[in-house]
């Protein structure tokens, strides 16, 4: 597909180099001749400078002939009017971000006035993920399928669980548990795990289970799992906002600390159940003082990913507390990576999978097309939800008979609101979904799992 990106800040170059993965035909424009030179020196896509904005420089960037136009800058009301224009000028969908929290409670409002697409809130979006770790502190990273029915938690084996030097196979044996071990991180090495491997402490395991499932099972593995009941948070940005707003009807005690007066002023207003702290969020001394060491849970949230990182570790050297840390650069996830840095929070990289399973929705008619997307890992591993259509070639056919590519797992089927965890002997069937997880990157429809 033709695709054209306005902006080529963190999330333009992001979806640039995700999109042209997937052979996609990109183009990009910015105002800074020094991002488009950036992001065309980094990703092998077209870079136009010049306004988005203008109409003239959407047709030169092809719009007349485009499928998508996605408007990524730092300003709401220029994303806006790039995909008004856009109408205007061709056919292309739209996609625009919208970050401002006074335009939150009208994005519907604005989505179908604009006839966008999509609107997408990155801030908003991280703030969700946050709000669910709380939930579930003991997880690194939750995903959430067919309406919350199914999850996919992330959590590193602990040292001395049964979980250590035991076979895949043998969890539903030994532990009576219907869940699906689904990715195994073991170092840099992802792994699509068969039934004869084992499990070893410190490995990052991905696991997909219905709600009630998965509780019991983290208790039976030794892994203490209770809803925080205090957070403290650094940094009064967007993503705080969404966070304290979403936990107001919670019991969750909120303490923000944040460096700028004005902002701690509007806070105060917009938070009355939330305690704001006027002050240095990187003061050892403040922390100290605003009670780290006893916090259940404890967000680095500031707009620097350097201090975001040095306040989770030393927040980890004072405390047990669940630790979220927001970065924005994913340069260096590596390194990031290989810190204890509790649950690492990405907004542009939950932006960037929010369009591209829109993407891969597109690309297809048959019907059996991605209705949900999530990044299980930084090297690769996916979980995909699919609508099964009329003309996927494997249904009626029972699992073990069909030819699935490697590193591919049918990890769960819902049936008309029945979930199956499936064997071999189960079959996929035209209007079930069926949540699939693969190292392969870039399946656009249901038949690319067939070998």
């Amino acid at each position: 597909m033709k695709i054209i990106i306005v902006g080529c800040g963190k999330v333009g170059m992001t979806l640039a180099a995700e999109l042209n993965k997937d052979g996609h035909d990109i183009t990009v424009i910015d105002k800074n001749p020094y991002a488009v030179t950036a992001t065309t020196n980094n990703v092998d896509v077209l870079g136009l400078v010049g306004n988005g904005a203008v109409y003239n420089v959407q047709i030169e960037a092809g719009v007349a002939g485009a499928d998508l136009l996605i408007a990524c800058t730092d300003s709401d009301e220029l994303n806006m009017l790039c995909c008004l224009i856009a109408k205007k000028a061709g056919d292309a969908r739209t996609i625009a971000r919208i970050r401002d929290p006074e335009y939150s409670s009208e994005i519907r409002y604005i989505r179908d006035e604009l006839n966008l697409s999509m609107a997408i809130n990155p801030e908003q979006a991280a703030a969700g993920e946050i709000a669910q770790l709380l939930r579930f502190p003991s997880a690194i990273k939750i995903d959430t399928f067919t309406r919350g029915r199914v999850e996919i938690m992330k959590f590193i084996v602990p040292e001395g669980s049964v979980l250590n030097d035991m076979r895949v196979q043998e969890v539903f044996s030994r532990l009576g548990r219907k869940v699906l071990i689904c990715a195994l991180e073991r170092g840099e090495d992802v792994l699509i795990p068969s039934g004869p491997t084992f499990m070893r402490a410190g490995d990052k395991l991905s696991v997909l289970a219905q709600p009630g499932e998965s509780m019991e099972f983290f208790r039976q593995v030794g892994i203490e799992n209770n809803a925080v009941k205090t957070v403290l948070m650094v940094g009064g940005g967007k993503i705080t906002y969404y966070l304290a707003k979403m936990l107001e009807e919670t019991h969750i005690k909120i303490k923000i600390i944040e460096e700028n007066a004005d902002r701690c002023n509007f806070l105060s207003d917009a938070l009355p159940k939330a305690m704001i702290i006027h002050g240095d969020g990187s003061s050892q001394e403040l922390l100290l003082e605003e009670g780290i060491r006893q916090v259940e849970a404890f967000a680095a949230l500031t707009g620097f990913d350097e201090e975001n990182i040095m306040l989770s570790l030393y927040a980890a050297t004072q405390s047990k507390a669940k630790l979220i840390t927001k970065v924005n650069r994913i340069a260096f996830d590596n390194v990031v990576n290989a810190l204890k840095l509790g649950s690492v929070i990405h907004p542009k990289r939950i932006c960037a999978d929010m369009i591209l399973q829109y993407v891969r929705a597109m690309q297809n008619a048959s019907g059996s097309n991605v209705k949900t997307l999530y990044k299980l890992t930084d090297n690769g591993g996916e979980a995909l939800e699919f609508n099964v259509g009329k003309d996927f070639p494997g249904a009626g056919i029972p699992l073990e008979k069909l030819r699935l590519k490697n590193n591919l797992l049918v990890a769960s089927i819902n049936r008309k609101g029945k979930i199956i965890t499936p064997s071999g002997k189960d079959t996929i069937e035209e209007g079930d979904t069926a949540i699939i997880v693969t190292t392969n990157a870039g399946l656009l429809d249901l038949k690319d799992i067939l070998a």
